[in-house]
Formats: C-alpha cells, sequence, structure tokens
C-alpha cells in the first residue's frame, strides 16, 4: 500500500494569501464607490485603483511565489487594505478641498509596490543585509544631511526635511529610518555581548565602554541633530525611539529604556527652551484650548482642536462614509488622516484599523521569533517596533495625549516616500518570515550509535553533539 501523498503546505498558504489579497483590493474601489458614486463612476478613479493596485498584488504574489514560498500570507493583504483605505480616504477628500493628492498617491502606490517586489525579488537571504552594517550608517547619515544642503532642502511648515528634485518633493528621512534599522540589528547582533558583559558597573548598571557603544551613540547624536537643524520633533522622536526599543530587544535590560527616557526628558526640556519650533508646538500641545493660542497663527493650535472635535462627533460608529467635514481640518490627507477616519467611521471602524496595524505588527514579530539567527530577529523585531512607535507618536499626537508632530500614518497618509519606505519594509519582513517558516534540511544521525550493548557508561551529551558536529563536517567535506 503505498504512502499517502504529503500536502503541498507552500502552495496552499500562496493560494489563502492570493484570495486574501484580492479582497484587499477590492476593498478600495468599494470604498470610493461608498463616498460618491456618481463622481466615482464619472472620473473612474475606482478603475484606476483597482487595476495599479491589483497589478501591484499581482507582481508581489508572483514574486513570493518564485523567491519567497514560506513567507507569512497575512502579510501582504494587510498592507493591500490599509494601503487601499488611506488612498479611498484621500480621494474622498479631494472631492471637498483644493487639494488632488488622490492621483499622486496612486501613482506612488504602484511605484512603492513595484519596488517592494524587486526587493523581495533580490534579497534572496535577509542575512546578506548584514554585511553592509556600517554602509548602512553612511547612508542614513548622507540621507539626513541631504534636506540641509541650500540647492536641494526644501523647508516646508518649519520643517527642513524635504528635497526637491525634478519639482517633486521627497523625504529622505524615511528611508533612513530603514538604514538606521539594518545598522542597529547588525551592530547588535554582533557586540551585544559585549555591550552587557563588558565594562564597569556601578550600582545595579553595567555601563559598556565606550568603544562598543561608540556607533551607537553617533547614531543617537543624529537623531539629536535632526530635531536641532532640520526642527522636526516627530522624527528625532522616531529614530530615538527605534534606538531604544532595538537596544532593549537585543539586551532585554529595563535599565537601557530608563536611562533612554531620562535622556529624552533631558533633550526635550533643552529643545524646549532653545529651539522654537518645539516651543510652538508644546506650548499649543498645553494650552491648546486657549482663544489666543487656537488663532496664533504661527504654531497655533487650531488642527489639533478641530481634529478633537471631529474624533468627537464621530462617536462609537461614525458619521458615516463621505458624511465627515474633515475640509475643516488642515492637512486632514495626511498627519490628520486618522481624525478624518475616526470621524466618519467612529471609534469601532478606526478601532478596526488599528486592529489591522496590530495583525501586520503580530506578524512581523512573529517572523522574529521563527527566524533563527540574531540579525533577523532584531530586523524583524525592529520593523515591527518602528510600526508600532510611528501610530503611537501619530495618534498620540492627533488625540493630545502627546504634543502633535508631522509624522505620517504608515501606509494611509498621503505622501511618497512614507508609502515607499513602508512598502520596502513589507518586503524585508516577507523575506525573513521565508527564512523562518522555510524548511531547513538536517543532517540525519544514527541514535543507535549511541547505545552501548555491552554494559558500559552511555556517552555524555557533549561527547554526542560533538559526534553529530563531526559527523556534519564529514558529510560536508564529502559533499565538496
Amino acid at each position: 500500500m503505498s504512502a499517502p501523498k504529503p500536502v503541498d503546505v507552500p502552495r496552499s498558504r500562496r493560494f489563502t494569501e492570493f484570495v486574501l489579497t484580492a479582497l484587499a483590493v477590492l476593498l478600495c474601489p468599494a470604498a470610493m464607490y461608498l463616498v460618491d458614486a456618481e463622481a466615482v463612476l464619472a472620473n473612474r478613479m475606482w478603475l484606476q485603483a483597482l487595476i495599479i493596485q491589483g497589478i501591484g498584488a499581482l507582481i508581489l504574489h508572483t514574486v513570493m511565489y518564485i523567491r519567497a514560498r514560506y513567507a507569512d500570507p497575512f502579510i501582504l493583504p494587510i498592507a493591500v487594505a490599509l494601503n487601499g483605505l488611506g488612498l479611498a480616504m484621500i480621494y474622498r477628500i479631494d472631492l471637498t478641498t483644493p487639494a488632488n493628492a488622490g492621483s499622486t498617491q496612486l501613482m506612488w502606490t504602484g511605484l512603492a509596490m513595484v519596488v517592494s517586489a524587486i526587493v523581495l525579488f533580490f534579497l534572496r537571504d535577509h542575512r546578506v543585509l548584514r554585511k553592509v552594517t556600517y554602509i548602512s550608517l553612511t547612508v542614513s547619515l548622507v540621507l539626513l544631511v541631504l534636506p540641509l544642503l541650500p540647492l536641494i532642502g526644501t523647508e516646508i511648515n518649519g520643517a527642513r526635511i524635504w528635497i526637491s528634485v525634478g519639482g517633486r518633493t521627497f523625504q529622505p528621512g524615511e528611508i533612513a529610518k530603514i538604514t538606521l534599522a539594518i545598522f542597529f540589528a547588525g551592530y547588535l547582533s554582533a557586540h551585544r555581548d559585549l555591550i552587557m558583559l563588558a565594562g564597569k558597573k556601578i550600582g545595579p548598571v553595567r555601563l559598556p565602554r565606550f568603544k562598543d557603544m561608540a556607533p551607537m551613540m553617533i547614531a543617537w547624536l543624529v537623531s539629536l541633530g535632526v530635531l536641532v537643524f532640520q526642527r522636526d520633533l516627530g522624527s528625532a522622536i522616531l529614530f530615538f525611539g527605534i534606538f531604544l526599543a532595538m537596544l532593549f530587544l537585543a539586551t532585554g535590560r529595563l535599565t537601557w529604556v530608563a536611562l533612554g527616557l531620562l535622556f529624552v526628558a533631558a533633550g526635550g526640556f533643552l529643545a524646549y527652551t532653545y529651539i522654537s519650533h518645539v516651543y510652538y508646538r508644546i506650548n499649543s500641545w498645553v494650552h491648546a484650548f486657549d482663544p489666543e493660542i487656537y488663532n496664533q497663527p504661527l504654531g497655533g493650535s487650531g488642527q489639533i482642536v478641530q481634529g478633537l472635535f471631529g474624533l468627537a462627533s464621530g462617536g462609537l460608529f461614525g458619521r458615516g462614509w463621505g458624511n465627515g467635514r474633515p475640509d475643516l481640518v488642515s492637512y486632514s490627507n495626511s498627519d490628520m488622516i486618522i481624525t478624518a477616519l475616526g470621524e466618519e467611521l467612529g471609534l469601532l471602524g478606526l478601532g478596526a484599523i488599528l486592529m489591522l496595524f496590530l495583525l501586520l505588527v503580530s506578524r512581523g514579530f512573529r517572523a522574529a521569533l521563527g527566524t533563527r539567527d540574531a540579525f533577523g530577529k532584531l530586523l524583524a523585531s525592529g520593523f515591527s517596533a518602528l510600526i508600532v512607535i510611528q501610530l503611537f507618536v501619530v495618534i498620540g499626537g492627533v488625540t493630545r495625549l502627546i504634543p502633535l508632530t508631522g509624522l505620517t500614518t504608515p501606509f494611509m497618509s498621503a505622501g511618497g516616500s512614507s508609502l515607499l519606505s513602508n512598502w520596502v519594509i513589507v518586503a524585508i519582513l516577507l523575506a525573513i518570515s521565508h527564512t523562518a517558516r522555510a524548511p531547513h534540511v538536517v543532517e540525519a544521525f544514527d541514535e543507535a550509535d549511541s547505545i552501548n550493548y555491552d554494559g558500559r557508561e552511555a556517552e555524555g551529551a557533549t561527547a554526542v553533539i560533538s559526534r553529530i558536529s563531526e559527523s556534519n563536517r564529514a558529510g560536508g567535506s564529502r559533499g565538496e
């Protein structure tokens, strides 16, 4: 009697991923239709969104089938769904404002998905990125310095974080957060033991040697430089948050988090005292409902207060898709898109969107747990922590939990550089999850060889492991 044919698990996973992604692609045109059926059918925006997202998702699905068959089947559908909901809301805001960000965001969506497919196709093994640890730090420094250059650097809304090329603006810091995460993962995976064990111990804290922490301190100083020279509070918080999160993930010591928070408090106080941009941000946060601060032309709190009113009017169930007033909130399609979604979808709808982010982050951490190398664990968990930190900064700002910053909501806010960087993160997470889930060839070991039948004492565990290693090396040399 012949043995049953084994089930092709990767094929079933890819079918699940294909079905979920197809449903996610349909989400955007369906949401556009609910906003205004006549306008959607007239300008055929829904058809463009369906074609571009559909082709991009099909390309990514094909690349996954060829290069990453064992990748997590839920990461791609979640990213497509979040991107589609953002596109639909940006299109809805365009109907009531002079802005025309929907077509630009759709173009960036197609480009970002193609770039994501290219990265996934050529990144056959994520451990290759470990070889460019210090190159990643250099690239990060260059990217962060670019907006300060006189010819291409551009200042928008008081922050100099943009470059202008060919009439289009781009934010290099969005790519820098990826290269910084690669540097942190590579450096910490190689120097974790030295950071934890070497150096003098003062009380409960063991301070590492300066030479072991010098590159990390350079990266930390870069985040402070962003705050001082580019006057961008959001990016500074994000960069330092990545640094602190990955340091904790590598060492597992809460003392590092406590020291990091002390540095944040000290840096924030100095920035509030000496940097006018940060002063206005914090002042409008603390005194948001004062009439003088609300009507203040520079650094006023009108944007924050109108966003809070929008969230409050949404209530539990929302005012209905297309029935809100996002036109009353400045930058409602980018920095404040969460308030527009909360007004029209309510707390339940906004909660469902946050659950999608939670699922995406959990799949990233699951990939980190599954992979066998320290670099992959740190990189996947670092990217997942990056999404969490960015969401906290954005939602905390619009709900007045923390000062409002200029960060964008991942995948949803209008902004090509942010969308591109998030899709690159998706590609790297897919590559890591493929490595974590793929079957690994293990050399067979005959357990009967370790059994002693003549009454002598059996081998210890160390001897058995040693013999397994010797047999593996012998098998490897014979294979060569």
